[in-house]
């Protein structure tokens, strides 16, 4: 599960590619905290998240979690129709107070 980052003018962008589940939970939140802890303005990419289960939604609310704790900005962009579903079923939209816009991907 890996994520990829980059940097655009302050921003620190994470792209998140593959799965959020049990199975890659603990992996991914290993990786997902070294940039956390970063003070910075963030997005996390979430159009190629393939599947999601609520371990990682877990992990997206560990992330706001700790933003919120380290006073950063942390915003969550490009849905993928496995994140909309998750976040419809345990009712966490509102939580997150971000845009949902579904990406292209997702609607595939």
């Amino acid at each position: 599960m890996p994520i990829r980052a980059r940097n655009k003018k302050g921003l620190s962008m994470l792209k998140i590619d593959g799965d959020m589940t049990i199975y890659t939970a603990a992996a991914l939140k290993d990786e997902l905290m070294k940039h956390i802890v970063k003070p910075c303005e963030r997005e996390i990419d979430l159009s190629e998240v393939s599947e999601m289960d609520s371990a990682g939604m877990q992990l997206l609310i560990l992330a706001k979690r700790e933003a919120l704790r380290n006073n950063t900005v942390l915003r969550l962009v490009n849905h993928s129709r496995a994140v909309l579903d998750v976040m419809d079923i345990c009712n966490m939209a509102a939580y997150f107070g971000d845009p949902i816009w579904e990406s292209e991907l997702g609607k595939k």
